[in-house]
């Protein structure tokens, strides 16, 4: 009975048999409409008045089976396919979950920096140039001074070859010919020579270090800062010092005489140098206003500069008389007999090799006063203090120099 029904139901054009083949696309929906419990029959007139084409089984697809359809193809069929508007959404919300994934959008923006830091930056950037100029003229000083080095070495082999070939000055006179002064280039011995030649390299070095410390002074940079220019130049007073002590082992007279300065500067020489209480008169004036307690330093320090340069007068002036005792003792006026004479000269000698020790007493003196001078003042009074000596120097050098290209008449 079941077979009947479902005969029945099962429609007569079920074979077509006016197309020449079995249609089994109309077998296979009639199957299905059979097993969803619809009407074949009414599905099929309406199919003829629509003018449909019946689906047919797609045995052979055009496309793998796997891969999802496009959202621009509809499917005809009864089964699901997703909207265009759907697949628009879809692809919207990707980029806003992109940028609630993106950690960097997270991040705050940076504040900006206050005042006071970038204050602080900018110190630390003049800092950092100070630094790099500071190294640029100790490298630039390092590089002068091995050149420097490099001539004195060359020099010293110019002297001791013109020593081993003989070259002398002829002399004539009382001296006889056969007694000449060394040295044919100069009428000084090497180390003097030497000690000339870095004499001339300190005074231009210790030029250009005034003009460094005049600029910083007028442009008013701070105490610490100015105090390293400062410390620069007495630096530099200490290595004229050792220079003096060096030649004064081996030509005491060279640097006692002042040969190595200008000749108005040898007009007030003391001792192979500067009078120290005649600088200090002459800065006092230089450097004011001066409070109560520094006057009465720079006061003090005259004074006992005044006192020790007394005593070293004087005890030149004992040695200049035990000296002049000392070789008028014997009779001037006729030959000397040869063994008083050599015993004479041999105690004149002994009594003159203190002059060297007079010399360093007095460089010694000189140095102390200009570093108690910068103990007593501030930093800028110092720096004050050292451009008014230098100026002074330099203005001596130039009268020498003006005295020199004067005009003279016949």
């Amino acid at each position: 009975m079941m077979q009947s029904s479902s005969s029945s139901m099962i429609p007569s054009n079920f074979i077509n048999k006016d197309s020449g083949a079995y249609d089994l696309g109309e077998l296979d929906q009639a199957l299905f409409l059979y097993l969803d419990g619809q009407d074949p029959s009414a599905i099929q007139e309406h199919r003829q008045n629509s003018g449909m084409r019946p689906p047919t089984l797609n045995i052979f697809p055009s496309q793998p089976m796997h891969v999802e359809p496009s959202s621009s193809t509809k499917v005809s069929t009864g089964l699901v396919s997703s909207s265009p508007a759907t697949s628009g959404s879809k692809r919207s919300s990707e980029p806003s979950m992109e940028l609630a994934n993106n950690p960097k959008n997270d991040q705050p923006s940076p504040a900006p920096q206050p005042a006071k830091a970038v204050k602080t930056l900018r110190r630390l950037a003049q800092n950092r140039e100070a630094a790099r100029k500071s190294r640029l003229r100790k490298k630039a000083y390092v590089q002068q001074l091995e050149s420097s080095r490099i001539k004195l070495t060359q020099l010293e082999q110019e002297l001791q070859r013109a020593r081993a070939q003989g070259v002398y000055l002829g002399g004539g006179g009382v001296l006889g010919p056969d007694q000449g002064l060394p040295l044919g280039m100069t009428n000084i011995s090497s180390d003097a020579a030497v000690f000339d030649m870095e004499y001339a390299r300190w005074i231009d070095d210790h030029h250009r270090l005034m003009c460094e410390l005049r600029a910083a002074v007028q442009e008013h940079l701070p105490e610490n800062e100015l105090r390293l220019f400062v410390d620069t130049c007495l630096a530099h007073y200490d290595e004229v010092m050792n220079l003096k002590s060096m030649v004064a082992k081996s030509d005491v007279f060279h640097l006692f005489s002042g040969a190595w300065k200008t000749p108005a500067e040898r007009c007030f020489m003391w001792m192979g140098g500067f009078r120290p209480s005649e600088i200090i008169k002459i800065i006092v004036n230089q450097i004011e206003p001066l409070t109560e307690q520094q006057l009465l330093g720079v006061c003090g320090l005259q004074q006992s500069t005044q006192e020790a340069e007394e005593a070293l007068s004087q005890g030149l002036d004992a040695l200049n008389q035990s000296l002049s005792d000392t070789i008028a003792s014997d009779s001037l006026s006729c030959t000397p007999n040869m063994a008083n004479y050599m015993g004479q000269m041999a105690l004149a000698m002994n009594k003159l090799s203190t002059l060297e020790g007079f010399v360093r007493q007095a460089d010694n003196l000189r140095h102390q006063t200009i570093h108690r001078l910068h103990q007593i003042l501030t930093t800028r009074q110092a720096a004050r203090c050292l451009l008014a000596i230098a100026e002074y120097f330099h203005r001596l050098r130039a009268l020498s120099s003006l005295w020199v290209a004067r005009p003279r008449q016949d």
